[in-house]
């Protein structure tokens, strides 16, 4: 906000302010009388000290009087204000004080000027006082432009600070266990303890806005991370388990999403991260949040992809080469049949077909692979080799 430009001074203002310029001192002692009261809100100065304020206060009221006498003010804003409004932001003293201070510090030179005004008549007086709030305005607007400007740079600075811790826990800094102190304490984390890592991947913001606050809402702590190509949140467990947590969790991912086995703690983010990402690459769409407690079959194919390939191609190769449409009733039928524990008559009415028929397809894909689908092995083999192409492990086409 651009401060307005100040009314040039009459003569009379001229001589106002310069009576009143060997009171600064005097003017000092009762604005800084002025600005404690009873009341916290108003006087919040706990983290300035009581030199630091009283200069700040002589140097506001001295600027006063040299813009009422005559001194060139910068129509964008005024130096002294600025400097003033960006010192008590850094500071963290409540723009509200800084204001008050300011109206304050008005009034003042206010009274001295008319205790100087005997011989001014009325008409003069009231452009005295003109020009005197336009000043006060101006100042104050500089004021808040330049603490708000703080304000906005330290948050930028706070969020760089944060995205580097959590990009140094992703990368293995917290084994230092000092480190991992440090980014405890700056995060609002705890230091022990174990910890879910989420990835999450999806057009626009795959996590619902104030994510971090529902969690904290239900007694869970955690920060989340936007990266180039995913967000991260790292929970807390804080003496809970893995799945009351996934409970809390789930409603909040809008997209796919991989979330870790339990960390043991910070120490073990970076472990964590990667199986969180190995976790979302296992998901389809009918398990887009997936925990890798849920999935290490699945994982393990993702994590050997030549053996994987090996695999499908010794356990399923001869099916894999029939025509599109036989060869996915064949791999469908063999699916089924295996979650319901071998049981053709059971496997049926999920393939709306004939007990019958799913016998006679069994025994198409015997003939075909050469070796029997009953057996302990055989299960284990076929089913990783299916698990494999619902990845697209390798592709089917």
């Amino acid at each position: 906000m651009a401060a307005p430009r100040h009314p040039a001074p009459a003569p009379g203002t001229q001589q106002l302010a310069a009576a009143c310029r060997a009171e600064v001192p005097a003017l000092t002692r009762r604005l800084m009388s002025a600005i404690f009261t009873d009341n916290p809100e108003w006087t919040d100065y706990t983290a300035v000290p009581r030199a630091d304020l009283r200069d700040g206060c002589r140097r506001y009221l001295t600027r006063i009087l040299d813009l009422l006498g005559g001194q060139p003010a910068d129509p964008e804003g005024d130096d002294v204000a600025a400097a003033i409004g960006r010192h008590r932001a850094e500071q963290g003293v409540p723009l509200e004080a800084m204001l008050r201070t300011f109206r304050l510090g008005g009034q003042i030179v206010w009274e001295a000027l008319l205790d100087k005004a005997d011989d001014i008549g009325p008409a003069e007086i009231r452009r005295v006082g003109s020009v005197m709030w336009a000043v006060v305005d101006g100042m104050s607007s500089a004021l808040v432009t330049s603490y708000r400007n703080t304000e906005l740079e330290r948050v930028r600075g706070d969020e760089r600070r944060r995205h580097a811790l959590i990009e140094d826990l992703l990368a293995g800094r917290a084994r230092d266990a000092t480190f991992a102190a440090r980014a405890a304490r700056d995060l609002n984390l705890p230091a022990h303890g174990a910890y879910l890592v989420v990835v999450a991947r999806g057009e626009g913001r795959p996590l619902q806005t104030g994510a971090e606050t529902a969690l904290a809402a239900a007694g869970i702590r955690s920060v989340w991370h936007d990266r180039v190509d995913s967000t991260v949140g790292l929970v807390s467990l804080e003496q809970r388990g893995s799945d009351a947590v996934l409970q809390q969790l789930r409603p909040l991912l809008r997209w796919r999403a991989g979330v870790s086995p339990a960390a043991p703690g910070l120490s073990g983010i970076d472990t964590a991260h990667g199986l969180a990402v190995l976790a979302l690459e296992t998901g389809d769409a009918a398990n887009p949040v997936v925990a890798l407690d849920e999935r290490y079959p699945e994982a393990l194919l993702l994590r050997s992809p030549d053996l994987t390939e090996l695999l499908v191609t010794r356990t399923l190769g001869p099916v894999l080469e029939l025509p599109v449409k036989e060869r996915d009733i064949l791999l469908r039928t063999l699916t089924v049949w295996l979650e319901e524990n071998s049981s053709a008559a059971n496997a049926a009415p999920r393939l709306h077909c004939h007990r019958n028929t799913v016998i006679n397809r069994l025994q198409r894909i015997t003939t075909l692979l050469g070796r029997s689908l009953e057996g302990q092995r055989s299960h284990l083999e076929l089913s990783l080799a299916l698990a494999a192409l619902e990845l697209g492990q390798p592709s089917r086409d």
